[in-house]
């Protein structure tokens, strides 16, 4: 059932971002995107960190996917038509995952695969006070990559700037396919700029502030923003509570737009869902602060949710937010039109802001 008319469809299911794009020649997929699934256990109502000696009780607990999953559940919700493509356990968490990615979240999992007798990895994370504590355990990785040997053909693939991922990366953008690249925390300390080199196939580079001015040496998250330009076309560097900035290096155009201020609960998969927003906002041809907006709107949303993949918004969530943020007393006149955009592509909220969606226990309400 269409609810609103338009250029970008909005359906009973969801809003296709896409719609006034979509040809019958498009490739099958928005986003094409590989790496490890988790299955992710969250406590929450805890008062403070555990203490040594001591046990503690959480007055809440959620599972879902992780890892990986966490933006291919985010795109998927943002209604990009998403490939994955990842090892997942025989055992019954794998098989919880995949059917929660699968049959819950719509995600095309035709290229992942399941490894006999492989434990599936798992995640502990434990929320309070605005931040999580992570405890992790995975068996050795499968003896052979996940991902099929030639990527396959999509609209926009997102990586990590990993050694194995080289050739991968190149792949898919001699196919013309868009890929935009994150990066995770150099371990070794080096920040050798030399492992940006595979920037040179990605369209856009979205590192947070730290690891910005760590791989340019620089003293200043914008700073850093404008020396990345040097390797990629479009640096986009998230900054926090400050927000965000980024810098297109072909047409010199910068942006900067601020945090949407909200109470945390659990920052798990934020910056999934902030890359999520920016990719769906890229792909439908956007202005680059509204794809600013956006990813920062979408990643505020996801932290007054616990858990990764269990927080990442739908375009209800975002409906229920502009529909109560108008009517909130003492807004700012020049802060709402920043998010004026979304009037032609949300459907009607029908539920009220903030939202608590329930989340899955594994394994219950099954029969036998």
């Amino acid at each position: 059932m269409t609810i609103r008319d338009g250029e970008h469809l909005s359906t009973a299911a969801g809003v296709d971002p896409l719609a006034a794009l979509r040809t019958p020649d498009d490739p099958p997929h928005d986003v094409y995107l590989t790496g490890s699934v988790f299955l992710d256990i969250i406590f929450t109502g805890l008062d403070s960190a555990p203490v040594r000696g001591t046990e503690s009780w959480a007055t809440g607990m959620g599972s879902s996917p992780g890892g990986v999953a966490n933006m291919a559940t985010a795109l998927a919700r943002l209604g990009l038509r998403t490939s994955l493509a990842a090892a997942f356990g025989d055992d019954h968490y794998g098989e919880y995952c995949w059917d929660a990615l699968e049959q819950g979240e719509g995600i095309d999992l035709a290229l992942s695969r399941t490894v006999p007798g492989w434990h599936s990895p798992v995640t502990v994370s434990m929320a309070y006070e605005g931040e999580r504590t992570m405890v992790s355990h995975g068996h050795e990785a499968p003896p052979s990559e996940s991902a099929p040997e030639c990527p396959p053909a999509a609209r926009a693939a997102i990586a990590s700037l990993v050694p194995d991922r080289a050739e991968w990366i190149a792949q898919a953008a001699r196919k013309g396919t868009r890929v935009f690249a994150d990066v995770g925390w150099d371990e070794s300390g080096r920040w050798d700029p030399a492992d940006l080199a595979d920037l040179e196939h990605c369209e856009a580079f979205l590192p947070n502030a730290e690891e910005a001015m760590r791989y340019t040496r620089t003293e200043c998250p914008l700073a850093a923003a404008h020396a990345l330009t040097e390797y990629v076309p479009l640096a986009v560097v998230t900054l926090g509570a400050e927000g965000a900035y980024a810098v297109d290096g072909a047409t010199g155009e910068c942006a900067q737009v601020p945090a949407i201020e909200v109470e945390a609960l659990d920052p798990t998969g934020a910056g999934d869902v902030f890359v999520a927003g920016f990719v769906t906002g890229t792909l439908a041809g956007w202005p680059l602060a509204d794809r600013l907006a956006f990813a920062g709107l979408t990643a505020a949303l996801s932290v007054q949710e616990f858990g990764g993949s269990l927080s990442a918004p739908g375009w209800s969530e975002i409906a229920a937010w502009w529909q109560s943020v108008q009517g909130l007393p003492d807004q700012d006149p020049a802060a709402l039109r920043r998010y004026a955009f979304l009037e032609d592509l949300l459907p009607h909220a029908a539920r009220p802001w903030p939202l608590r969606r329930a989340v899955p226990t594994i394994g219950f309400g099954r029969n036998g």
